[in-house]
């Protein structure tokens, strides 16, 4: 892979206060304003968004910055909160799923649609750099079993099914995705049990059997290593979900962008697929990770 550091180069200029070492980053303070201080990444609260928030901090301390973590913020709601009121200054993203919070009826489904329609939607004091090639689109995942047993590999198929099926997934599945699951394919579950963001809650979920559907990323080393089956997505409901740093307007100057920049043009996503094995099954520690990635991709 191409080396890339020369992008990163020698300071982040980062725009804050010092309100920005309060104990609890949703209370308040500035993850990048309008003086000096630390670049504040966040991230959600699922293994690879963890994994992500160290990469771009590690990207970001390389270049000389001074920057501080705030991990597990909680879902899309909090974290957009987050960033608008300077609590943090960035948090990774997929644009997919991120353009759809702010736009619930967009139509586009392709990478670089999505991504231009994400930048005319957010709002004011936000912004997106460059997307990565990786992708990890939400999928509905099926036990092998499952799956002979109804014949069922695709959600065309499913739709019939839904009202026998329990569907585990995070907690604010239902309010995005009940509506557009309904209306493109006729599917309302018979129940939809809270789980977590496709973490160790939502996999014993459909371990156990207590729910016969369950919603994943399709980078997630777990589907293949217990040989279960993603539910292709033929009317294409889940979006394209490229990975990309969602900012505060005015948080980084152009050395802070070329530094996210490069995370985005190294980042593939059978890396990142093999950095979520690593966690999953090595125990890796996502900050160690991100101190490899970056020295050898960068």
């Amino acid at each position: 892979m191409k080396r890339i550091l020369a992008l990163i180069t020698t300071a982040v200029a980062v725009l804050a206060t010092a309100a920005c070492g309060s104990s609890d980053p949703l209370t308040g303070g500035d993850g990048g304003g309008d003086g000096g201080g630390s670049v504040v990444v966040g991230s959600a609260n699922f293994p690879e968004s963890v994994l992500l928030m160290e990469i771009y901090a590690e990207a970001l301390r390389r270049a000389g910055a001074e920057v501080q973590t705030r991990p597990r913020l909680g879902t899309r709601e909090i974290t957009n909160a987050a960033l608008q009121d300077g609590s943090i200054s960035v948090m990774p993203e997929y644009t997919g799923n991120l353009l759809q919070s702010f736009d619930p009826d967009f139509t586009a489904t392709a990478p670089d649609e999505v991504y231009a329609a994400l930048q005319q939607g957010l709002p004011e004091r936000l912004e997106v750099l460059e997307y990565s090639e990786a992708q990890d689109s939400d999928v509905l995942v099926v036990t092998q079993q499952t799956s002979e047993q109804f014949g069922l590999t695709s959600m065309d198929q499913l739709a019939p099914l839904c009202g026998r099926f329990v569907l585990g997934a995070a907690a604010e599945w239902p309010q995005r995705w009940a509506g557009p699951i309904a209306d493109i394919y006729g599917c309302t579950f018979q129940r939809v049990i809270s789980t977590d963001s496709g973490g160790p809650v939502t996999i014993e979920a459909l371990r156990s059997g207590a729910a016969q559907v369950v919603n994943l990323f399709t980078t997630d080393p777990v589907i293949e290593a217990n040989g279960w089956v993603e539910l292709a997505d033929p009317k294409q409901m889940y979006p394209a979900q490229n990975i990309v740093p969602l900012v505060r307007s005015g948080a980084l100057d152009q050395a802070g962008v070329d530094a996210f920049n490069a995370v985005s043009a190294a980042l593939t996503t059978e890396e990142l697929t093999e950095l979520n094995r690593r966690i999953a099954e090595e125990r890796a520690v996502p900050a160690d990770l991100a101190k490899e990635f970056v020295a050898t991709a960068l």
